[in-house]
């Protein structure tokens, strides 16, 4: 009988995976889904963006990708760029149920197996949320309203629309962004909560990589 043994990058890569998701102790089980929800709310924006711009697929209502850019950054590869950046960003919600947002990992030069201080993640965080909730809520009210985010009325074209199935297409897709900040408010929330009534995860001998426990009054910690 023939086995097979998986390559050496993919057992790391894999093992690199699941410690990226894996939720520390003390996470309520709604912040995880919380957490792993926000990707999925930018997901359908990045997916129809790379579609309808970088492989001009017909589901958009007039012309897409005539924004102004240098001449040196094609379009195709400028709405790439940023559906990557949106989805790397959205996932840095993740880190705030997970081991990676309490003690920085090895792959951090100088900083690897620190303790995370707690206002250096809740502060980005939630001025993140804000900004995304106030962002994303103006726009959508702003397109129902049939402006845009400067006031001017929107084209006859515009992407966004309920008039015809590409139009809804695209609501359908830009809908969830209205979550992301509400749900990363959310999560942040936890997190600052749980770092506040549990004590840090300890750096470990091995590289940054630790348990967290909780304080216990007259119960000593473990070592």
């Amino acid at each position: 009988m023939t086995t097979f043994t998986e390559a050496p990058w993919v057992t790391r890569l894999r093992a690199a995976w699941t410690a990226a998701h894996k939720p520390v102790a003390r996470v309520p089980r709604w912040a995880r889904i919380a957490a792993y929800t926000i990707p999925f709310t930018v997901l359908p924006s990045s997916l129809w963006r790379v579609a309808a711009v970088t492989f001009h697929a017909p589901i958009a209502r007039g012309e897409q990708g005539s924004g102004e850019l240098p001449s040196w950054l094609p379009m195709e590869l400028y709405v790439v760029v940023l559906s990557i950046f949106s989805e790397l960003l959205a996932f840095t919600a993740v880190g705030l149920i997970s081991a990676w947002g309490e003690v920085f990992p090895r792959w951090v030069p100088g900083l690897r197996g620190r303790n995370v201080p707690v206002l250096a993640a809740v502060i980005p965080a939630a001025i993140g949320a804000g900004v995304l909730t106030f962002m994303w809520t103006s726009a959508m009210a702003a397109v129902s309203l049939g402006r845009d985010v400067r006031g001017r009325p929107l084209p006859p074209d515009f992407p966004l629309s309920l008039h015809d199935w590409k139009g809804v297409l695209a609501v359908a897709a830009y809908a969830p962004l209205l979550l992301w900040g509400p749900l990363l408010a959310a999560v942040t929330v936890a997190y600052w909560k749980r770092r506040r009534r549990t004590r840090p995860l300890e750096p470990a001998r091995d590289g940054g990589r630790g348990e967290m426990f909780a304080e216990h009054p007259g119960r000593p910690a473990p070592r």
